[in-house]
């Protein structure tokens, strides 16, 4: 396969993800929906945002036939031993945001402020096929406070 493609999946639902990455790459590069291809998101079985962000490039680009990028991000509290980390999503049992920003902040009411760091990661993956055998992989994080 050539390194210059035309069309690339996002493996992601989200129609603003959607919207920001086509922005960015312009005309050159079309990017699709996952949902074109396949209903179903991968699993999330990794055990970093890295892993996470591979397996569902991986998957969309099964599905696809085509390359795929994927991202997986979440946050990690020093008071709570890099808790949620890669379970951020999910930290209140898929209640959605309000939920885990609430699950969030009761587990760290006694925690003084000074102490409250945090960062919010996230990672990247390209794939140019699913069995692609070397991803292009981006991580960043920003740190803060909660």
């Amino acid at each position: 396969m050539s390194d210059v493609f035309r069309q690339l999946v996002l493996a992601s639902n989200n129609a603003g993800k959607l919207k920001e990455l086509q922005a960015m790459l312009g005309e050159h590069i079309e990017v699709l929906p996952q949902s074109r291809f396949i209903s179903e998101e991968a699993e999330e079985t990794g055990l970093s945002f890295v892993e996470n962000a591979i397996l569902k490039a991986r998957h969309a680009a099964r599905a696809s036939g085509l390359p795929a990028l994927a991202d997986d991000s979440g946050l990690a509290v020093d008071a709570l031993g890099g808790a949620p980390g890669i379970y951020s999503a999910r930290y209140a049992d898929g209640q959605g945001d309000a939920a885990n920003n609430a699950k969030l902040l009761d587990a760290l009411r006694d925690v003084p402020d000074e102490q409250r760091g945090a960062r919010f990661i996230c990672a990247l993956a390209l794939v140019r096929h699913a069995e692609d055998p070397v991803p292009i992989i981006c991580e960043g994080s920003w740190e803060g406070r909660i």
